[in-house]
């Protein structure tokens, strides 16, 4: 149960019963009779294995009990005693009962000698360590934690009954909060996080698009946890999570249009990369600030940063796992697509045979299959083709970058029906004004705005096409293309 709380100017310290401290980290008092005697019961290493951590993670408490009981030889009596609980409860929960009660829980905790952080119970770390600080700059700024409560009071009022309720709360103004408190000491739990953010990310990519907004701000949290201490391995593994998430959000930006913004995270991404010595984090940084680089109007500047991806692609470990591709297909994907980004850069800087060179090299390295997500080498190859005129060529490149992405992302799916109806719009096709209407009309369902800006070369089409049909398809393309999602 809580108890008493401690005041000490603007911070207010929870302590639990039979675990009260000063602000000097002293007992307060002697224990509550019943509980645990002085020193842990367990072995405070048992916290930190990796079964354990995840029991505690995930507050399975059965699973808790029966690693203690293999690890201690002790009888479930003497873990009820400890816990302050029956046998029959210590019973039931092993069969699998959840505990859920927040108070049951941190009473098994404090009694047990558990760290809080490790079952997220509150901002407190391993023996009473603070975790951060609760103060007023915490926060809106200009609200007390009064004046919050009364505010949530009266929006319940609202929501129940359409109004707001004399004597229920009072509405106020309020503004952001500041940011969350940093944990005392990252674990393998915050890679995993970091982790699992990227991935999500990563999936919604492939859809319809990545909010720029959404993924800053998740680059920049996870990047404060860099400050907190832990195990070197635990350090270095999020080192590399966060790399990997600020160039994630610098695609997102690349895909908004956002120059500046993305190469920010690209750039954040590659130091962070480099100080892990992660190569293959290194050459995707590297191939996503040239890209962005080359279609920002510097292709001599985004060729070289593309060349230099192809240097760091040769330093990727063999053994690296990176999913679905692994070891040496890894390298050769990224190098693969490093170079179809360097044929863009030379068809921009009008070096046409360089950049067929170019192309012809990086199909003979890789060529991707529908089970991988990572490049398209057909889609750069049509749009070349394209700008030469060379209409059938183009065709059979662009259907192949469509049967690349059917049913795998609709982002490659929805781009590529932009250049195949720009290239049947050219060609004078039959049916070809109803194949720009699908590609203008599916390109507006994306965040991206670089995919609307692609249909500036279907307008150019169109307005050539005879016809008041095409040149008002053609309008609607440039009022598509000039939108941002």
């Amino acid at each position: 149960m809580r108890s008493t709380i401690t005041t000490e100017g603007k911070r207010e310290i929870a302590v639990s019963d039979g675990h009260a401290q000063n602000l000097a980290g002293k007992p307060s008092g002697e224990l509550a009779p019943g509980s645990q005697p002085a020193g842990p019961p367990v072995n405070p290493a048992l916290w930190w294995r990796e079964d354990m951590r995840a029991a505690l993670w995930a507050r399975d408490i059965g699973t808790v009990y029966r690693l203690i009981l293999e690890a201690t030889g002790m009888s479930q009596q003497r873990l009820a005693d400890l816990v302050g609980q029956t046998q029959s409860e210590i019973s039931e929960i092993l069969k699998g009962r959840r505990v859920k009660d927040v108070m049951v829980l941190e009473r098994i905790a404090g009694r047990l000698g558990i760290p809080r952080e490790l079952m997220s119970l509150s901002a407190y770390g391993p023996g009473g360590t603070y975790c951060g600080e609760v103060t007023v700059a915490d926060l809106p700024e200009g609200a007390s934690a009064e004046v919050l409560r009364r505010h949530a009071l009266a929006l319940g009022g609202v929501a129940a009954f359409g109004a707001q309720i004399t004597g229920l709360g009072k509405l106020a103004e309020l503004t952001g909060p500041a940011s969350v408190p940093l944990p005392s000491r990252i674990f393998e739990i915050h890679v995993v996080q970091v982790r699992n953010l990227t991935r999500s990310f990563g999936e919604a990519a492939l859809t319809y698009g990545l909010d720029p907004q959404v993924s800053s701000t998740a680059a920049e949290e996870a990047t404060r946890l860099l400050r907190v201490s832990g195990p070197e391995p635990v350090k270095r593994a999020l080192l590399v999570a966060v790399a990997e998430l600020h160039i994630r959000a610098g695609y997102a930006g690349f895909n908004a249009v956002l120059y500046d913004r993305a190469m920010y995270h690209f750039t954040r991404g590659l130091e962070l990369a480099t100080d892990a010595g992660d190569a293959y984090l290194q050459t995707t940084a590297l191939n996503g600030a040239g890209l962005a680089t080359i279609e920002h109007g510097h292709p001599n500047d985004g060729l070289k940063m593309l060349q230099c991806g192809q240097v760091t692609a040769w330093k990727i470990h063999p053994q690296l796992d990176r999913n679905p591709v692994v070891g040496e297909g890894c390298r050769v994907a990224l190098e693969a697509c490093g170079l179809a980004d360097s044929a863009t850069a030379l068809a921009a800087l009008r070096q046409p045979e360089a950049a067929y060179r170019k192309l012809g090299k990086s199909r003979e390295l890789w060529y991707p299959t529908r089970a991988d997500p990572r490049g398209d080498l057909d889609r750069p190859a049509a749009v070349l083709e394209l700008a030469r005129g060379r209409l059938d060529a183009a065709e059979q490149f662009a259907t192949a970058s469509l049967r690349r992405w059917q049913g795998i992302s609709e982002v490659g799916r929805i781009k590529t029906d932009v250049v195949l109806a720009t290239i049947h719009v050219r060609a004078g096709e039959p049916g070809a004004l109803a194949l720009a209407h699908r590609a203008i009309r599916d390109v507006t369902k994306l965040s991206s705005v670089r995919a609307r800006k692609q249909l500036d070369l279907l307008a150019v089409a169109l307005e050539a096409r005879p016809g008041s049909d095409a040149k008002d398809l053609a309008r609607i393309t440039r009022q598509v293309a000039a939108t941002r999602a």
